[in-house]
């Protein structure tokens, strides 16, 4: 019997902290393998055994040990088990498991509408073409009735088709074509049988008769699943790091701390996305159809409208009153949270009925202006496929509540590319809020052929002057960019104005219409 005991990592060091066994008491160890891991002021290291042989572990987790206190004992006369060098077999009515009966597999039955043609649908009245993204299915699989098969892109939104009859899939358009309104898209084979199954008996005899053996190999670590020190990973967690820019010196690949801390201290050796240092690579990626209309249009609103942008400041000390007052109630009676998009979204449809100009489109070739009695407003999101702005109708009939029910469901809708055509036509004015990005303060352009955009903006902690005395609150700068052609400065200004006015006395906005009423829906 050896023991092992705690070994010297440092002339200052004189305590360690045994953080886990990675071995445990009558376990056979070989020679070299790591049994433990302890913790010093400075990092994190391993224990290895000294000889082979059964363990028999002294020390606890979280122990703190001195320099050659004992950790375990190994006795190196003990022989090998029988199981570390192959599976001993087992009598069948110990290990295996019993027979389990098969789920009943329905049927396949084939439509028999012969085959079909896919085409692509008409997605908006203004739409001529759409791009094919990607296909799900590929040529030869079974697909099922509405199953969706492939995904288009038009310039307003992304969509997915469905298969329209079970059957086997022909693809016939390619990723990337350019396609027209009743082109071809593919074909569905529906005399071919689906079976609506979803396993296989093939599958089912395969896990009962299968079971995971001691030699099969495990799964490679990705570098984001890097090993890490316990201390290395407090502090990845708490920092944030990227363990893509981490060079791991320690056993195994494994992080220690050092190797955080000279990431942290070296912030100009991170990479792009993994490539080398000093990477000169450049990509070249084709635009979407979303992309392109989205510069088109933005190029538009710069050179065809009188745009300017008018600034202001609101104190939303009282919003974030009620909120945090409110809102374990809010979202226990209507299941949604109270954001501020609900409050800004009110206050801009009670001043655009009160200013109609910032709330119409112009056409200046017919010379006629149209005034919209209600307020459609344009929510911009952001998707990892560019800028899309789906319509909330008629807010100015909303509760806040259905405002942020709304508002949920379009974002989730477009960052899922679920948007449909009627999501986006429409909209008679836009926010678009840059704060939760950090943006201290923006020129927003107009959407056309809208006249107005309302840009919010990060809020800060700002020290202003209340009543003769300096006080710090929560402060927001808002704009309003808007087309000079239609909309003139008293206008763009009192308006914003106004929507200040309302956000700095929230209750203006509750209690608008029915002060009772709303103090129950709260």
């Amino acid at each position: 019997m050896i023991e092992i005991k705690v070994p010297t990592v440092g002339e200052s060091i004189k305590e360690v902290t045994l953080v886990k066994w990675v071995k445990n008491t009558g376990d056979y160890v070989k020679r070299d393998e790591v049994i433990a891991e302890l913790e010093s002021e400075k990092a994190t290291f391993e224990v290895n055994a000294e000889q082979a042989g059964i363990l028999e572990t002294v020390a606890n987790e979280d122990d703190t040990l001195k320099i050659g206190d004992v950790l375990a004992k190994i006795d190196e006369s003990a022989a090998k088990p029988a199981s570390d060098d192959a599976p001993t077999a087992q009598p069948a009515t110990e290990s295996a498991p019993a027979p389990q009966a098969a789920a009943p597999v329905e049927e396949a039955k084939a439509v028999g509408k012969g085959v079909l043609d896919l085409k692509v649908p008409t997605v908006g009245e203004s739409i001529s073409e759409v791009t094919l993204v990607k296909w799900i299915k590929k040529t030869g699989d079974l697909v099922k009735r509405d199953e969706p098969i492939a995904e288009l892109e038009s310039e307003k939104a992304t969509f997915e088709v469905n298969a329209e009859e079970a059957g086997k899939l022909e693809t016939v358009a390619k990723e990337d074509d350019v396609l027209k309104i009743g082109d071809v898209l593919a074909k569905i084979d529906t005399d071919v049988a689906v079976p609506t199954s979803a396993a296989a008996p093939a599958q089912a005899a395969s896990t009962t008769a299968q079971q995971p053996t001691a030699s099969a190999a495990p799964a490679t670590a990705t570098k984001s699943d890097a090993k890490a020190s316990p201390v290395a990973s407090a502090i990845i967690a708490d920092k944030k790091v990227d363990t893509k820019n981490i060079t791991a010196t320690g056993f195994g690949g494994k992080i220690m701390k050092n190797d955080v801390l000279d990431a942290l201290a070296n912030p100009g050796k991170q990479t792009f996305d993994g490539q080398g240092l000093f990477s000169r690579n450049e990509r070249d990626e084709k635009m979407s159809n979303l992309r392109k209309t989205i510069s088109k249009r933005l190029v538009e609103a710069k050179n065809t409208t009188a745009m300017l942008t008018t600034f202001n400041e609101v104190d939303l000390s009282n919003v974030m009153e009620i909120r945090s007052k409110f809102k374990v109630k809010f979202k226990d009676t209507h299941g949604v949270g109270l954001g501020f998009m609900s409050f800004f979204s009110k206050a801009c449809a009670i001043a655009l009925s009160e200013w109609p100009a910032v709330n119409a489109y112009i056409d200046t070739e017919k010379g006629i202006v149209t005034y919209h009695d209600y307020a459609d407003i344009s929510i911009a999101v952001s998707t990892p496929k560019g800028l899309t702005v789906p319509v909330i109708r008629n807010v100015e009939s909303l509760s806040l509540a259905d405002i942020e029910k709304s508002v949920i469901d379009l974002a989730t809708k477009a960052r899922n590319n679920k948007l449909g055509i009627e999501d986006l036509q429409g909209g008679t004015f836009t926010i678009t809020n840059g704060g939760v990005f950090g943006s201290m303060l923006s020129t927003p352009i107009i959407n056309l052929p809208q006249s107005a955009i309302l840009g919010m903006h990060n809020i800060i902690e700002r020290p202003i002057a209340v009543n003769g005395k300096v006080e710090i609150r929560p402060m927001m700068y808002i704009a309003l960019s808007y087309d000079h052609r239609i909309v003139d400065g008293r206008e763009s200004v009192s308006f914003l104005v106004r929507v200040k006015e309302l956000l700095e006395n929230p209750e203006l906005l509750l209690f608008r219409q029915d002060p009772i009423k709303t103090l129950l829906e709260l």
